[in-house]
């Protein structure tokens, strides 16, 4: 016997829903009709019950359209916690689905769910059926499924989305006032140029008498900007649009690294950034049963720079010849010496996941701290400028009047 969940109209027009049991649908609908009802839905109860939930999950006012980092941070744990406390994984992605707070992830539950409910892995389920997962994220999920830690491996992932959410989120939190500042500084210099020192050209004109050397180079700035802004705003929206080409391509992208890490002060974080990225990266998909080659290039790839990229190349082909993988850090030349002593060591002790943890985590508080230090820096610097700008604009306008007071007197 099977329960049927039914909508039908009664012989007074009400509509009605209830459930009967009966071997099949077509008893259902006999039993429902035998009273004079007429049915207009009847399925098993599991389908309707199924039905019902997406329903709700579509129709839900909390959900959002996009999906964010933090969404996906947040999609990993719930998984990794449902997962290790035993509960089913087709159960997992119901629930899942109703807790997402993005559109995007709840969707992707349920197309993956009828896909598992098939027979399919999750991890395959949920990399065919949308784009959205990152490759570590299905590559981890997959490793962890065939060796048969599927909760712990999810744990990991889940471990590495939130360290990653929480460092851009700070990086992000101390560039806010640096941004605001410079972009009220350049704010206030356009308004001076354009709108302030024009109108007092004409009476600086007006004098007769030679201006001062600084008026004069705040007067010739200000008659470029204004009688050439069509061609200056056309260049710069230009050279943004050829810039953000180039680097999409892999010669671009490769010089933009570059440059970023030899920058003074922005290079040695965003190398430790990267290298941190690269060795959490790496140690989860190693943890995760994800074979070494195959980590090493995803690794290279979720590591956000071109150079390191490049260097996790030659890394795998020198590994692919039997050479250990410290061993070949080494010679590719870029990684630092703390990531491949620790890589040998994890070698050595059969141990390597937790040992590029290790670093990953000591190169976290050094951007940390590095942040701190190049926030401190980038404050007085962009105030030191402001203020020094406004100081010529005032010296320049200053000056003539002070001149003209002293020819009347």
């Amino acid at each position: 016997m099977a329960t049927f969940a039914y909508t039908a109209v009664d012989p007074s027009g009400k509509k009605r829903t209830g459930t009967i049991e009966a071997a099949d649908q077509q008893a259902a609908i006999r039993m429902v009709s035998s009273d004079g009802r007429y049915i207009l839905e009847i399925q098993e109860a599991s389908a309707a019950e199924d039905k019902a939930r997406r329903e709700r999950v579509k129709k839900a006012p909390h959900k959002k359209s996009g999906m964010s980092r933090a969404d996906l941070a947040l999609f990993t744990r719930r998984l990794a916690d449902l997962s290790s406390a035993g509960l089913a994984l087709d159960r997992v992605l119901e629930v899942l689905a109703e807790q997402s707070e993005s559109k995007k992830l709840s969707d992707a539950c349920l197309a993956a769910l009828d896909e598992v409910r098939k027979g399919t892995p999750v991890s395959e389920a949920l990399a065919s059926t949308s784009k959205i997962f990152p490759k570590i994220f299905t590559q981890t999920l997959s490793a962890g499924e065939a060796s048969g830690q599927f909760g712990p491996a999810a744990e990991r992932l889940a471990d590495m989305q939130e360290r990653e959410t929480a460092r851009r989120s700070q990086v992000v939190s101390a560039l806010v006032y640096p941004a605001v500042l410079s972009g009220a500084s350049l704010f206030v210099v356009i308004f001076l140029i354009v709108f302030v020192v024009p109108r007092l050209a004409t009476v600086f004109e007006g004098q007769g008498a030679s201006l001062p050397a600084p008026t004069q180079v705040l007067l010739a700035i200000t008659g470029f900007v204004t009688g050439n802004w069509v061609l200056l705003l056309g260049g710069t929206v230009g050279l943004a649009v050829f810039l953000r080409v180039w680097f999409a391509t892999p010669g671009g992208s490769l010089v933009r690294d570059r440059i970023l890490l030899s920058l003074p002060l922005i290079g040695p974080v965003t190398q430790k950034a990267t290298i941190s990225r690269y060795a959490r990266v790496l140690g989860t998909l190693v943890f995760g049963g994800v074979s070494i080659l195959e980590a090493l290039r995803l690794a290279g790839e979720a590591a956000g720079n071109r150079v390191f990229e490049t260097q996790s190349a030659v890394v795998i082909e020198e590994v692919r010849e039997g050479r250990p993988i410290a061993e070949a850090m080494q010679d590719a030349g870029d990684f630092p010496p703390v990531l491949i002593h620790m890589a040998a060591i994890g070698e050595e002790t059969g141990d390597l996941p937790q040992m590029l943890d290790r670093v990953a985590s000591s190169l976290d508080f050094e951007v940390e701290q590095a942040l701190r230090r190049l926030t401190s820096a980038l404050e007085p610097i962009i105030v030191l400028f402001m203020g020094g700008v406004v100081a010529f604009v005032v010296l320049s306008v200053m000056l003539p009047i002070f001149e003209a007071q002293s020819l009347v007197k």
